[in-house]
């Protein structure tokens, strides 16, 4: 496989320096992953308004995703960067697990999206009809689950990329889920 460089400031376009620039304001570093949008010209700024789009979903509940989803794919970046972002949200390390696994034993809400997130991956697209049930017994919307499917979409995106650059993860790196549940 051919080696993915991590573009510098000065290798990316002059838009993506600007979105650079306000990385590092907001961030104090453009991650890897971003960078790496940065090999062409128009995704990066395309990914980012994507993912900071308006959305139905707290911080809280799009970490849920975003760690489950992260979670089947195998995406150790993500993973990594979203356990930092969770724990950023609220969440323990233990909490970040179940997440991880799919589930919340320490909300029945929020155990109904992670159930979700994962079963949607799992099924790409092909979601179980007790699944959808028990996320719309648990309050969810028909909006909520639209708002749901469009964030599995967002981080499978950053999940392929990853899997497909393996650019460096610089984000303390989270272990393998079976390596901290045994």
């Amino acid at each position: 496989m051919s080696t993915f460089n991590v573009p510098k400031r000065e290798d990316v376009s002059e838009n993506n320096q600007a979105i650079f620039d306000n990385l590092n304001k907001a961030l104090g570093f453009v991650p890897n992953l971003y960078a790496t949008y940065a090999h062409s010209d128009t995704a990066l700024e395309n990914y980012l308004n994507f993912s900071n789009a308006k959305t139905s979903l707290s911080a809280k509940e799009k970490e849920v995703v975003n760690l489950a989803v992260s979670e089947v794919n195998a995406c150790v970046y993500c993973l990594s960067a979203h356990t930092a972002i969770g724990k950023m949200n609220g969440f323990t390390d233990e909490q970040i697990l179940e997440l991880r696994a799919g589930y919340a034993s320490f909300d029945s809400k929020l155990n109904a999206l992670a159930h979700l997130a994962k079963n949607i991956t799992e099924n790409r697209g092909k979601t179980e009809e007790a699944v959808l049930e028990n996320f719309f017994n648990a309050g969810y919307t028909k909006g909520n689950l639209i708002d749901t499917i469009s964030l599995v979409g967002d981080k499978t995106i950053s999940n392929y990329v990853h899997q497909t650059t393996q650019v460096p993860v610089d984000f303390p790196v989270a272990q393998p889920l079976e390596a901290v549940a045994g």
